[in-house]
């Protein structure tokens, strides 16, 4: 926990040399970067309080929770004083290839980084080991370890320490790294020496712009989450806008079009994680397989997946949108009717509205 005094601390330690080894311990554990920023964000809050004013957030209402603490880590955990980013990569070579995936209809196509075990526990447990070998090293300190799990602007933080800069998608990219990798943090009251900041090097290239189905990134560095696929199927709990259903494809958890355009990605590397490779083939599924799921059988082939989260009735709504928009068979339909009189009347709604689209 935070809260230590930082003068608590062996007044000779060297914290340049520390901050090496900390980068030393973090490669060890399977990071692929590490980065130390200070707490100011004042730049990035500004953004942060437009882009809510704008309802940009749809109905993701916990980014107003909290007040001032998403852009003041020293007012969400006292004491903080010095922030550690990490990045991950996670993008799993073996899988099937996503073009040849989007590119046929009656297949599911599922965003890369959903495809194998929940990143969450994961990289919190290797943050933690980290913050361990640092105690270990020196003594207690203050700290707390961050994966998603606070309100915590971590693409703003891990642009402040160097892992890369924040692209028109909205997504962080790093000039060597591409940008399929996740990010952890951890808040400490060490006084670290910082690293520089990021600089953005997008220039005139628009194509996540263009590639956008829903036309989701209404600006440079600005995304409508209203519009994003990525949101449609898997923060929004209520029916999908018939308005974004034909462009949602096949698409049924996530959407990673922006980034596979982006021509930073092709420095990319592999996941070196086996826990972030395909699971239950869900990268060559079809879409009449998914459909036929009962919720037994989704929480047995998602446990442990971040899929879990949206739950069943998310999840059939989502394929059942899939499979309005592929070629109209007889198996396409019959699947469909078979959760015609489902008592869920979200699951019906988007059954229906598939129907529709084959005539029936």
């Amino acid at each position: 926990m935070l809260g230590n005094k930082i003068d608590m601390l062996k007044p000779d330690l060297d914290y340049r040399s520390l901050s090496q080894q900390i980068k030393t311990w973090s490669h060890e554990l399977g990071f692929q970067q590490t980065g130390i920023s200070d707490i100011q964000l004042e730049q990035h809050e500004a953004f942060l309080q437009q882009w809510l004013s704008a309802g940009f957030h749809g109905d993701m209402d916990y980014m107003f929770r909290h007040g001032s603490k998403r852009a003041h880590p020293e007012e969400l955990i006292e004491g903080t004083h010095r922030i550690i980013s990490v990045r991950m990569d996670y993008w799993p070579e073996q899988a099937k290839d996503a073009d040849t995936v989007l590119n046929d209809p009656v297949s599911a196509y599922i965003s890369r980084y959903a495809l194998g075990r929940d990143y969450h526990k994961l990289m919190r447990s290797r943050l933690q080991k980290l913050a361990h070998k640092i105690e270990q090293d020196i003594g207690s300190f203050g700290y707390r370890v961050f994966v998603d799990s606070a309100p915590v602007l971590e693409k703003a933080i891990a642009e402040k320490s160097g892992i890369g800069w924040i692209g028109k998608h909205t997504n962080v990219i790093n000039e060597k790294a591409g940008s399929w990798f996740f990010l952890g943090e951890i808040y400490t009251d060490l006084p670290l020496p910082v690293d520089t900041p990021a600089s953005n090097h997008c220039g005139s290239c628009q194509s996540c712009i263009d590639i956008c189905p829903t036309q989701a990134i209404i600006a440079p560095y600005k995304l409508d989450a209203r519009r994003c696929i990525s949101y449609l199927t898997i923060e929004l709990r209520d029916a999908i806008p018939i308005e974004f259903r034909k462009a949602i494809g096949n698409r049924i958890y996530g959407c990673d079009d922006c980034q596979m355009v982006c021509p930073w990605n092709k420095f990319s590397s592999p996941t070196q994680e086996s826990d972030f490779l395909p699971r239950q083939h869900l990268d060559a599924a079809e879409l009449i397989e998914l459909f036929n799921w009962d919720e037994t059988a989704f929480l047995k082939h998602t446990e442990g997946s971040a899929i879990r989260r949206i739950g069943y009735e998310c999840w059939i709504r989502n394929i059942a949108v899939a499979l309005g928009n592929c070629d109209t068979t007889n198996d396409v339909v019959n699947t469909l009717m078979t959760k015609k009189e489902h008592a869920s009347e979200l699951i019906r709604e988007h059954v229906l509205w598939a129907l529709n689209q084959h005539g029936k």
